[in-house]
């Protein structure tokens, strides 16, 4: 890597690496000859390969990227055109490229860009890299996709480690703390009555969960806005436990292994009062009567709720970290992984 003048300016990002195809379903093959029949499944299983080299991401600088595409199909893969594009912002030379003539089965081909990377960011940063394939004759699909995500940085050691809000106080003290963004918080001698106090277990959709172990008034949640966060283990659901505020409380969560691979789940929660305690999906954990208002305890006919809800995981694989979904008005007081 070489430094260069800047193309466009460009905020730093950096990320880890995972390779996935997205071609479009080939349609199915009429009957033929038992020969014949053997060449057309050989071709309905064939992907094309899209795959991206890694992206050096010390910058500020250029940084030269090659994507390589492999024919495997039995038919000669032609008139290939290659794209490659990065995070939002980050100029890429050029953004497609021609590649002449015609690959034979098992044959490769390679096309370099150079992207413009800024200086690193501080913190975990995870960003994603595509490439795109667009062919005629080949695995007959006429476009594959290759992405490649990078991270520098590290997650946070737990989510108590993110916690970057209060959501209970005392009664006797309630400024302390602001759930909703209008300064209303759980009551701690309300959940108290129901069983959820500092450090207590809380059992919920085969997972065990664990309160914030910390008291009234202290940071005891986050406010979900894609941080990294360390998590470990092999189960079958990754449980949060949280409830929404404003309205719209759902995003995606992504589950990296320790293979390198990861999965993306879409998961939500009812507002803490006004949605069906059924919406997105939830389960209703616990509910209190009444909340903390700047002014003092209030409300006390409105229930007040937590939740849990879930994305499922590859139970063969170790979960590594999870980064959480990029809106705030998910919060969250605790995550764990359901066998």
């Amino acid at each position: 890597m070489r430094p260069a003048r800047l193309i466009n300016p460009l905020r730093a990002v950096a990320v880890t690496a995972a390779i996935m195809l997205v071609p479009v379903q080939a349609a199915t093959a009429a009957p033929a000859e038992p020969a014949a029949a053997t060449q057309q499944a050989a071709a309905s299983d064939a992907r094309t390969e899209v795959t991206v080299s890694p992206v050096d991401l010390d910058g500020p600088a250029i940084s030269a990227v090659e994507v390589t595409v492999k024919n495997t199909a039995p038919q000669r893969l032609r008139s290939l055109k290659v794209s490659f594009a990065g995070p939002v912002g980050w100029a890429v030379q050029p953004s497609v490229r021609g590649v002449d003539g015609s690959l034979a089965t098992g044959a490769s081909t390679s096309a370099t860009f150079r992207i413009q990377v800024p200086e690193k960011r501080s913190g975990f940063v995870l960003r994603t890299f595509t490439a795109t394939a667009v062919y005629q004759g080949g695995d007959g699909r006429g476009t594959a996709t290759g992405t490649r995500s990078e991270r520098s940085g590290s997650p946070q050691a737990n989510l108590a480690a993110a916690y970057n809000g209060v959501a209970v106080t005392d009664e006797s003290a309630t400024t302390a703390g602001d759930y909703d963004g209008e300064g209303n918080t759980f009551s701690a001698q309300k959940l108290a009555a129901v069983g959820l106090t500092p450090g207590a277990t809380v059992e919920a959709l085969g997972a065990r969960l664990t309160w914030p172990d910390v008291p009234a008034g202290s940071k005891d949640n986050v406010a979900s806005s894609g941080q990294a966060v360390e998590l470990t283990g092999k189960g079958t659901e990754l449980v949060f436990l949280g409830s929404g505020v404003g309205s719209g409380a759902t995003g995606s969560a992504t589950v990296f292994y320790t293979d390198g691979t990861s999965d993306t789940g879409s998961f939500g929660f009812p507002n803490w009062s006004f949605d069906p305690v059924t919406a997105h999906g939830a389960t209703l954990v616990k509910s209190t009567d009444g909340r903390n208002r700047p002014d003092g305890y209030g409300n006390a006919t409105v229930k007040y709720s937590v939740f849990a809800n879930s994305v499922p995981l590859d139970a063969s694989r170790t979960v590594e970290f999870v980064v959480l979904p990029a809106n705030a008005n998910v919060h969250i007081f605790d995550m764990a992984i359901a066998s």
